[in-house]
């Protein structure tokens, strides 16, 4: 079993659970009052790398860097949105730093799949 093939699952599961938070944060967004922009913030990543993370579930047969590029999203996704939700509903982040962590591993990650495309797949 290739490396790419045993994340498939995770990135399923991190997928569906960023989507569902995504719609999720919007509405609290919409109509929580307060600090919503945290929670729009949280949203948009979590919208914008929920279906990265399917395409790279559904395309991890061609793309060599595919469980680099779904971790580091996965991971950076959860300490970015997780720390802005957590300042808004408990006033303090997960740990100090973390949102910043979670955007660079974000990016590292993106940076991940352009590196797959110069890192071809041996057949």
């Amino acid at each position: 079993m290739r490396l790419n093939d045993r994340f498939v699952p995770l990135f399923y599961l991190l997928s569906g659970l960023f989507g569902f938070a995504g719609v999720a944060l919007a509405a609290a967004a919409a109509h929580g009052g307060g600090d919503a922009h945290l929670l729009a913030s949280a949203s948009a990543m979590c919208l914008a790398h929920a279906p990265a993370l399917l395409a790279l579930a559904l395309g991890a047969n061609k793309l060599r860097t595919a469980w680099l590029a779904g971790l580091l999203i996965g991971i950076g996704t959860l300490l970015f949105s997780g720390d802005l939700v957590s300042l808004r509903f408990a006033g303090s982040g997960l740990f100090p730093m973390a949102a910043p962590t979670g955007g660079f591993a974000m990016m590292f990650g993106w940076l991940a799949v352009a590196a797959g495309a110069v890192l071809r797949v041996r057949p």
